[in-house]
């Protein structure tokens, strides 16, 4: 089975550290967008949303010829923490930064971690996407109603897996959904994965009775009949896709998960401003652009202190979340 990763062209999914790539010159040097040496690291495994959001930026980036040799490599564990772990380590290192999203705000609680996002310097955030709800395709499930009718039946013994920690947007969605069938969360039997890739395969073999991951992260095989999508748990169908968001359904959720970077501590104000510079550049490239329609992620944009404020907000909002729900 072929996982999407738009920049395969990059080389393998997993780029082991080597030492900084070679420098070459391009447009990039006239708009002050060049950084020599820049790595970009995934806190999950590949084929996840990070991993894609990361390579499909770099190799954007370089086609237009923003900067070169971007290098991106995965560190995973403990739901992105430990990537960010390594990220605050590096203080002051204005050549890396670091794909994340919802999914690392929820595993800072979930995992009492000690570092937080907080501990960073946020750049941008970049997407919005839905999430949707799927199942293998030889599944009993043939519609959303199907599986909500045998989830009420016997919450516990459906597992449904997801691509995040609890408190992460692939926890929260089913969460919410449960609630809005009248399955008490607490009843809900909860896989976490490190990430969609490895969700994939628990899917496919029927290790979990559904799974709930981005879109943009199993468009592929949903085309290519290897999934069954159900259901979508945005505002609005997506386009290209048959399937009804969870309210058309008759469940009551409405639900979007997001992806941005983030850097290092202590950056000084230069490093800084060349990185917001450098996704500015890329948010308004022809190529990302296209990345945004191929991959079914809705423009996000928000930059600087702007996303430092929103960061925060979200975190509130997990914790807020997670109490409703009794969690």
């Amino acid at each position: 089975m072929r996982l999407r990763t738009p920049l395969a062209l990059l080389g393998a999914a997993v780029l082991v550290l080597v030492g900084p790539p070679l420098l070459t010159t391009g447009s990039g040097s006239e708009t002050g967008t060049q950084i020599p040496g820049l790595r970009f690291m995934v806190p999950n495994t590949p084929g996840g949303g990070y991993d894609i959001t990361a390579r499909t930026a770099a190799k954007n980036a370089e086609d237009a010829g923003l900067t070169h040799n971007i290098e991106v490599f995965n560190l995973p564990g403990a739901g992105g923490t430990v990537g960010l772990s390594r990220l605050v380590s590096e203080h002051g290192n204005g050549k890396l930064a670091m794909s994340m999203g919802l999914g690392v705000v929820g595993a800072v609680r979930s995992n009492d971690a000690p570092k937080t996002l907080g501990d960073t310097t946020p750049i941008a955030r970049l997407t919005e996407e839905q999430d949707v709800v799927v199942v293998a395709k030889d599944s009993p499930y043939k519609t959303i109603d199907d599986l909500i009718g045998a989830w009420k039946e016997n919450p516990g013994k459906l597992p449904v897996g997801g691509g995040s920690s609890p408190g992460g947007p692939d926890h929260l969605a089913p969460m919410l959904m449960a609630r809005a069938a009248g399955i008490s969360p607490k009843q809900v039997n909860y896989i976490p994965f490190d990430g969609g890739g490895e969700l994939l395969a628990s899917i496919l073999g029927n290790k979990v009775a559904f799974g709930v991951s981005g879109v943009g992260e199993y468009l592929d095989q949903i085309k290519a009949g290897e999934l069954r999508l159900l259901a979508v748990t945005g505002p609005k169908r997506v386009d290209g896709l048959d399937a009804p968001t969870l309210k058309e359904a008759g469940y009551d959720v409405n639900f979007t998960n997001w992806r941005g970077i983030v850097a290092p501590p202590g950056l000084n104000d230069a490093e800084r401003d060349k990185l917001v510079k450098l996704v500015e550049e890329l948010h308004d490239s022809d190529e990302w652009r296209g990345s945004l329609e191929q991959n079914g992620w809705d423009d996000a944009f928000l930059t600087g202190e702007k996303f430092g404020a929103f960061l925060d907000a979200e975190d509130k909002r997990v914790v807020s979340v997670l109490k409703e729900l009794g969690l």
